[in-house]
């Protein structure tokens, strides 16, 4: 048997978890820079406020409705995230941690439990330690267990945020029920190709002969239809495995259009890639580098350049990421050009003990010591260790306006009970 878990709202359900005061309120949460609505309670969907709707266009909107806004505060959402996932880590030993608010999890050797029951009990001990109300769906299969989150969470006055497929007959109502556009697993362009068969529910999706699902939506597409049918296909993913590729993006505080400024964030990101490399004892081969002006600003010159630097050999060096991104930069960058954003991407990912070595071009061995000691150092007391090309007293800022405070990362915000 298998659960997908979902956290309700979960930006905004972390926000009202330590400011009551606003449960009934309809509230909302920026994204990067308070740029656009990411997340919204219920109260604010039912007011017709859409999402990744920018913010200065419904700025009037949220006063008119009182609509309570936020800038998100990851921080806090992530550390909130950890806890919930920590606690549904109690009820089984196989979870997967699917995104911050969602995961799989995988009850082997519980045939003598009452699903729904063991479901409740899951969703109070979650809301009773964290505050965070979630929605919990129970099936057989993985793809299953996605359909009935959706039914638990759709028809939450039956189901009480909790769902479980277990009979075929089940199965078959779920299934009718659920939209081919929302199934699992179904992108845009099998999406055309169902539509074209004239599929327009999961139920009509598993009358398809396999032969077909196989050449028109490959092995992946055939798992999927088994796993509808009841067959279990999809397992947990190993949460362990490393990533393909590392990104740091963002947009700045301000436009820039002198070099040196831009060298300097285009450095603190490739440091920030290099730091989550260590972090995975990876090291990479390739680093993208990219800047992009505001496009919003029409009547302002725009320019969106990148380059691709293959390195002479994998390396998780700060230093070495850093130069060769600075580098990257003054070939994108052209005058006169205000940027808004930049990014730095390191691919070509390798463990770090099995990289290729090469008789004539190495690391220099001191680099591996010095920044063992920056992440210690760093990790300890905060970021007071910085390559020379970065600003030292300067951090990447993003405007956050409606910043809560950092209620469970922040000693100076924690709580006082009276």
């Amino acid at each position: 048997m298998f659960a997908l878990v979902d956290c309700n709202n979960f930006y905004a359900s972390c926000e009202r978890a330590f400011q009551p005061k606003f449960n009934n309120t309809p509230i909302a949460i920026l994204s990067n820079n308070d740029g656009c609505f990411i997340s919204r309670s219920d109260e604010a969907k039912k007011l017709g406020l859409p999402m990744a709707a920018p913010a200065f266009k419904y700025r009037k909107f949220c006063e008119d409705n009182g609509i309570k806004v936020f800038s998100s505060n990851y921080p806090l959402y992530g550390d909130m995230s950890t806890r919930v996932m920590n606690i549904l880590g109690t009820f089984t030993p196989d979870i997967e941690v699917y995104s911050v608010d969602e995961a799989f999890l995988k009850f082997d050797g519980f045939e003598n439990y009452d699903f729904d029951t063991y479901g409740k009990e899951i969703q109070r001990t979650v809301q009773k330690c964290t505050g965070i109300p979630i929605s919990i769906g129970m099936a057989p299969t993985k793809a299953l267990a996605k359909v009935a989150n959706k039914i638990a969470k759709k028809f939450r006055s039956k189901t009480g945020g909790v769902f479980v497929i277990q009979s075929d007959e089940g199965r078959i109502k779920a299934l009718q029920w659920t939209k081919i556009e929302s199934v699992w697993g179904v992108g845009h362009g099998n999406l055309k190709r169902l539509q074209s068969k004239n599929v327009k529910t999961a139920f009509d999706f598993i009358q398809l002969s396999d032969d077909w699902v196989k050449k028109q939506m490959a092995i992946i597409g055939l798992r999927l239809k088994k796993d509808l049918e009841g067959i279990a296909t999809l397992d947990l993913d190993d949460d362990t495995r490393d990533k393909k590729a590392i990104a740091t993006t963002r947009s700045f505080e301000y436009t820039y259009d002198d070099i040196e400024n831009i060298k300097e964030r285009v450095s603190t990101f490739a440091t920030s890639c290099a730091e989550k490399l260590r972090t995975q004892n990876s090291s990479c081969n390739h680093i993208v580098v990219f800047l992009r002006s505001n496009r919003h600003k029409k009547n302002e010159p725009q320019d969106r350049g990148s380059v691709i630097i293959t390195l002479p050999y994998a390396t998780d060096s700060s230093l070495i990421i850093s130069n060769y991104a600075v580098e990257a930069v003054t070939s994108i960058y052209k005058p006169g050009i205000k940027y808004k954003r930049a990014g730095v991407i390191v691919s070509g990912l390798v463990p770090t003990n099995e990289r290729q070595l090469d008789l004539f071009l190495a690391e220099n061995p001191k680099h591996h010591k010095i920044m063992k000691v920056m992440d210690n150092v760093n990790d300890k007391y905060g970021y007071k260790i910085k390559i020379a090309n970065q600003d030292l007293k300067r951090t990447w800022k993003m405007r956050q306006e409606h910043l809560s405070p950092k209620y469970t990362t922040n000693i100076n915000d924690i709580i006082t009970v009276r």
